[in-house]
């Protein structure tokens, strides 16, 4: 398709940027010298890593975003995609994500109906109905389509048309998102907002409007550093970042992915927001213990790919967290599976001749965790009083404790030590983890 805006897959570590980060140096000199006093991780495989798994790292499904833009994080595993529409399709699917979350009797109860998810995106995705249509009928699904009301696509401003350009990179992410609503959440409504492209503040207008249009809670699968959207030359907390308000609607939960790019000084918006749930990143494996899965950290590998994490610069710690070595916002709150090497089955009919085969692939990234979460929030419903994360650390004991696994990146200037909770999933609260996944619904439920 000639009109589709091609965009090469690159390497995972390609967009990341190798000036060094803001200027608000106080923060980040702090946790320098916090963590200067021990060893440096060396790059590990603790979660099966694509290293461990012999597997070729993934790759970026969209293109490196320009200045001013935000960056889709979802990350495809090379290889993985059957380019069939009749072959099995890889990675995890609804029964699998039910299970390890325990959702299975929410999800058969019909839990979700009548409530609404959306997904803000860039540009268009002009197969998305078609696509969600496959992977709802491939998983026995109940169809989800603008004629029967369950499915909506609108523009920045909330209209069914113009929509914005098509873009195939950002077509795979709006494809995961959707899907991963369907897997955990069939009986939600979706609403998708395609913002016009990846700037700042069109963005922040297609969360406005999905708040607007009467969204239950709101998925973003996307970021970027925090110094492009602050006065690079303020210090300590303050001012707040661009467009702050539009992630803050309470009674309506927003969700942000917290990035793919392991511990970085530099952290990932709009994700530092205190208004947003953060959400990390885990490896899931099927296993023999009670719960029947395991999981850890989704850890570096070799080429830097890993579940975010970070202590912001500007955003000040939020009454409800109460971590000793970040003085401010710490990334993250609560994670799920986002390791592209055990991810989701996803279909996507966009051809690109730059990036990978149309059909079934797998898929992971933050992109993947956070519709996951955004999903559980509408399972869970009663969000009228959520103005934040706080809930979910009320209700801590209701979370799966994940450890094992460093996202601390090789090489990068930012390396931190294993024993630091701010880059590895220890015991209790850490940075790429958050508190843990959910077991259930109980940790979304209102405080009482």
């Amino acid at each position: 398709m000639s009109d589709i805006r091609n965009v090469p897959a690159t390497g995972a570590d390609s967009g990341r940027r190798s000036r060094r980060p803001w200027a608000a140096a106080a923060v980040a000199g702090a946790l320098v010298a916090l963590l200067s006093g021990a060893s440096a991780v060396t790059a590990n495989s603790a979660g099966g890593g694509p290293a461990a798994d012999g597997q070729s790292p993934a790759v970026r499904a969209c293109d490196v975003p320009e200045p001013g833009e935000a960056a889709c994080l979802a990350e495809v595993l090379p290889g993985s995609a059957p380019g069939s529409r009749t072959q099995a399709p890889a990675g995890y699917g609804p029964a699998d994500l039910r299970s390890a979350y325990g959702l299975t009797a929410a999800v058969r109860a019909g839990a979700g109906k009548g409530r609404t998810v959306a997904i803000v995106d860039a540009f268009d995705a002009p197969t998305v109905e078609a696509d969600l249509a496959v992977y709802r009928s491939t998983y026995g699904l109940p169809p989800c389509t603008t004629d029967n009301g369950c499915f909506r696509k609108v523009n920045q401003r909330g209209d069914t048309a113009p929509l914005p350009q098509p873009d195939a990179g950002w077509g795979v992410e709006i494809s995961l998102d959707v899907q991963a609503v369907s897997a955990l959440c069939p009986s939600c409504d979706i609403l998708l907002v395609e913002s016009d492209n990846a700037n700042w503040d069109n963005l922040a207008d297609g969360v406005d409007t999905a708040v607007r249009l009467g969204a239950t809670t709101v998925s973003n699968s996307y970021g970027g550093p925090e110094s492009d959207v602050t006065d690079n030359r303020s210090h300590g907390t303050g001012p707040d970042p661009v467009r702050a308000a539009s992630y803050n609607h309470p009674g309506v939960p927003i969700v942000a992915a917290a990035g793919d790019a392991g511990f970085q000084l530099d952290a990932l918006y709009p994700a530092t927001l205190s208004t947003v749930t953060a959400v990390g990143g885990t490896t899931l494996k099927k296993s023999d213990t009670a719960r029947g899965w395991s999981e850890t950290a989704w850890a570096t590998n070799y080429k830097g790919g890993a579940a975010g994490a970070g202590c912001s610069a500007h955003v000040a710690k939020p009454a409800w967290q109460h971590d000793r070595d970040c003085p401010n916002r710490t990334l993250t709150d609560i994670s799920a599976v986002a390791d592209p090497v055990t991810g989701l089955a996803v279909y996507d009919s966009i051809r690109d001749p730059n990036g990978p085969p149309a059909g079934w692939m797998k898929v992971g990234g933050t992109s993947a965790s956070a519709p996951l979460v955004a999903a559980m929030y509408a399972l869970a419903g009663h969000t009228e009083d959520v103005r934040d994360a706080s809930r979910l650390y009320a209700h801590r004991d209701r979370l799966n404790d994940i450890s094992g696994g460093s996202v601390s990146v090789p090489h990068s200037g930012q390396e931190c030590p294993a024993s630091s909770y701010l880059c590895t999933a220890l015991r209790g609260y850490d940075g790429p983890t958050g508190l843990g996944t959910p077991d259930g619904l109980g940790a979304f439920a209102p405080v009482r």
